[in-house]
C-alpha cells in the first residue's frame, strides 16, 4: 500500500514547462570534449571512456542510458569533478574542471552541483533536517540558523515538513530519497545529478520521485541522471546513449 506524503508548495504548485531548448543556439552549460578515461589494474588498461563529446544546455533534462560497464557513471563523475579525464576537457559554464585543484573542485561542487545517489547515502545517526543541512555546513554559508531554515524549506518542498526530526531508519525508502533530494537542493545548485536515483525504489515511489525531478526542471534546474530504466529515461527531454565508452546517440 502506498503512503501519500504531505505535499509542500513544490508538490502542490502546477509548474508550467519551459519552451523546448534549442541546443544549437544556446551556449553549453556543460561541455565534454574528447574525454577519455583509462583505469589501470595491474598491467591491464581499461578504457572506460574513449573520446566523449557531449554538450548540455542549462535547463535541460537529460537521461544517460546504456548497458552496465558502458561508461555512464564515469561520465557523471567527470561532470561532477569526482573523477578526472585521462585526456580531453571538461568545462562547466566556462570553467575548466579538469584544471582545478581537488580543494577548488570540492568547493565548486558544493556550490553548483546537487547529487542524488541510488542508496540515498544519508548519515544514519543524523535526523532528516541534519542530513539536509550538511552541504550548507560544508560551505559555511550563512548563519547556523539560516542554514537550518533553508534545510527546513527544502524538506517542506519535497513533502517532509512533518518528518524533519526522524532518523533515516524511521523513514521509508521513498522518504529517504526525498531527504536526499532536499539535501541536493541545499545550496540552490544549477545542476542536479542522479546516479540511478530511482533504482532502489518501487515502481510507484520511483514515479513520484521522477515527478519531483520534473517539477524542479520546470523551475529551471538542469537535471542529468543515469538510469537502466528505458521507460523512465523516455520521460526526459533528451536521452543520451552510451556504449563501450562512446556516445552513440543523443
Amino acid at each position: 500500500m502506498t503512503t501519500r506524503h504531505a505535499e509542500g508548495p513544490l508538490m502542490r504548485r502546477a509548474i508550467s514547462q519551459p519552451e523546448p531548448i534549442e541546443r544549437a543556439t544556446q551556449p553549453a552549460l556543460i561541455e565534454l570534449a574528447g574525454v577519455e578515461r583509462v583505469y589501470r589494474t595491474g598491467k591491464v588498461d581499461y578504457r572506460a571512456l574513449r573520446g566523449v563529446d557531449l554538450s548540455i544546455t542549462e535547463g535541460e533534462m537529460v537521461a544517460v542510458v546504456g548497458p552496465s560497464g558502458s561508461g555512464k557513471s564515469t561520465i557523471l563523475n567527470m561532470i561532477t569533478g569526482i573523477d578526472r579525464p585521462t585526456a580531453g576537457t571538461v568545462t562547466f559554464d566556462g570553467d575548466r574542471l579538469d584544471r582545478m585543484s581537488e580543494e577548488s573542485l570540492a568547493v565548486w561542487r558544493g556550490a553548483n552541483v546537487g547529487i542524488i545517489f541510488q542508496f540515498f547515502q544519508l548519515l544514519p545517526t543524523l535526523s532528516a533536517l541534519e542530513n539536509a543541512v550538511l552541504p550548507l555546513d560544508f560551505l559555511r554559508r550563512g548563519s547556523k540558523r539560516g542554514r537550518f531554515d533553508r534545510a527546513r524549506q527544502n524538506l517542506e518542498l519535497v513533502g517532509l515538513a512533518d518528518k524533519v526530526d526522524h532518523l533515516p531508519a524511521e523513514l521509508s525508502g521513498g522518504e529517504q530519497q526525498r531527504v536526499a533530494i532536499a539535501r541536493s537542493l541545499a545550496a540552490d545548485p544549477r545542476l542536479i545529478v542522479g546516479d540511478e536515483p530511482t533504482g532502489n525504489l518501487d515502481t510507484v515511489t520511483a514515479a513520484e520521485m521522477f515527478e519531483l525531478l520534473e517539477r524542479l526542471n520546470g523551475e529551471g534546474k538542469t537535471i542529468l541522471f543515469v538510469t537502466h530504466d528505458r521507460e523512465l529515461a523516455a520521460r526526459a527531454r533528451r536521452v543520451v546513449e552510451i556504449r563501450d565508452g562512446l556516445v552513440v546517440d543523443g
